[in-house]
């Protein structure tokens, strides 16, 4: 992506893409416009520690693959995301619009994800999640206890966007904050709207955030610097790498906000 000169160029880019990731927020096949579509299916695996660690790079590699040998690669897209957040049940891929979510995925499970799922439209129960509630096998996220009643907000992002790709970010409304701060907020503005949010750390002590933005501001120095302590070493702290590695642009995106007022 070229370097974006102005906010109104940085809206534009978000209008042009805020339809790129309807596929993957799909509640299934029924729900889903096909003709805004630029795949027919869009395959997320989970790129988090636990999951790679269990081969789901392999399992990208392998789906690929079979994608191509049976001549769908124009169909159906596969990319990797941040942590679904089950990290017991991964690897983990996930079919959209289907939405369908598959748990302890391997390897040699492609071929059979590709030619039932893909081709042949049946879902593959053996890989399906068993609610234990009901003590049967679900399909669906929406269907399983572990997330009803999360509402995901630093990890909102999380197992729907490659956080390699600023364009995805971008797309779920990514860099408008900063513009916004930048253009129309002041420093004033933004520490305001801090401290008007109630929001505080999340390592374990509570300190508001707004406060500590203005301490900052009123010190006279010729120089700031922001520092991400991505630091775990504190078993009541916020987990900080699930958000570097399935997020990193809000956090690029929030210290840029803090370095600005």
């Amino acid at each position: 992506m070229n370097k974006i000169a102005s906010f109104e160029e940085l809206k534009k880019i978000h209008n042009d893409n805020k339809n790129l990731l309807n596929i993957r927020k799909s509640t299934g096949c029924d729900n889903y416009n096909y003709s805004e579509a630029q795949y027919r299916k869009v395959i997320l695996i989970c790129g988090g520690t636990g999951c790679k660690s269990a081969e789901s790079d392999l399992i990208k590699e392998n789906l690929i693959k079979e994608i191509e040998d049976f001549g769908l690669s124009k169909e159906i897209f596969v990319t990797t995301t941040g942590c679904f957040g089950f990290c017991e049940k991964g690897p983990i891929v996930k079919i959209t619009p289907d939405d369908v979510f598959y748990v302890h995925v391997s390897p040699k499970d492609t071929r059979e994800i590709v030619e039932s799922h893909l081709v042949n439209g049946d879902i593959i129960e053996r890989l399906l999640y068993e609610e234990p509630t009901i003590s049967k096998k679900v399909r669906t996220q929406d269907e399983m206890t572990f997330y009803k009643k999360q509402v995901r907000i630093a990890l909102r992002n999380c197992g729907l966007i490659d956080p390699e790709n600023i364009q995805e970010y971008i797309a779920e409304n990514g860099y408008l904050a900063l513009g916004r701060s930048l253009t129309e907020l002041g420093q004033d503005g933004v520490i305001n709207i801090i401290n008007n949010s109630g929001l505080r750390g999340r390592g374990g002590g509570g300190f508001p955030t707004g406060k500590k933005w203005n301490m900052a501001k009123s010190y006279k120095s010729d120089e700031k610097y922001i520092i991400c302590n991505a630091d775990e070493g504190d078993p009541g702290a916020f987990m900080d790498r699930s958000i570097l590695e399935g997020d990193p642009h809000s956090v690029i995106e929030a210290m840029a906000i803090d370095g600005y007022a």
